[in-house]
């Protein structure tokens, strides 16, 4: 099945900042490059804010999602922190990515280093109806709530 596409408006706050790209046929997230004067330290436990020097222009009815990449938690212990993160259509500013080191050493982020994927996804919001609980659904599950499925 063909991937659905649309138009991506991207603006650099700066001619040296990298346009996300896909790194292959089959990428469901583009990655997403740091933007910086200078080396970021993250010390074991510490998050960050990594500007991108990125501007995206969203197109209404999808959002970006940004995501962690597998390498970076995977040999280091860095994730982005509110995953996925999401950027909404109507949002300028400039895109930016939280990390958190989870690793037992500071983790150093450079510039143009690969931080984070985005996703651009459609998503669907709901007509909120409010009902008296008793009107709700009753399921096999019902109010079984952590762990109840096993």
């Amino acid at each position: 099945m063909q991937a659905t596409q649309v138009s991506l408006k991207v603006s650099r706050t700066d001619p040296r900042v990298m346009l996300p790209r896909y790194e292959s046929d089959g990428a469901a997230g583009m990655d997403l490059k740091a933007f910086l004067g200078e080396d970021l330290l993250i010390l074991p436990m510490g998050r960050a804010k990594v500007p991108t020097g990125l501007v995206l222009e969203i197109p209404e009815g999808f959002e970006g999602q940004v995501r962690p990449r597998s390498g970076l938690a995977a040999k280091f212990g860095v994730t982005v922190l509110n995953s996925p993160g999401t950027i909404d259509s109507d949002y300028r500013g400039e895109l930016a990515v939280i990390l958190v080191n989870f690793g037992t050493e500071t983790f150093t982020v450079k510039d143009g280093d690969r931080i984070a994927q985005l996703v651009i996804a459609p998503f669907t919001r709901a007509s909120i109806l409010e009902v008296e609980t008793e009107k709700l659904s009753v399921t096999v599950r019902n109010s079984g709530g952590f762990g109840s499925t096993g």
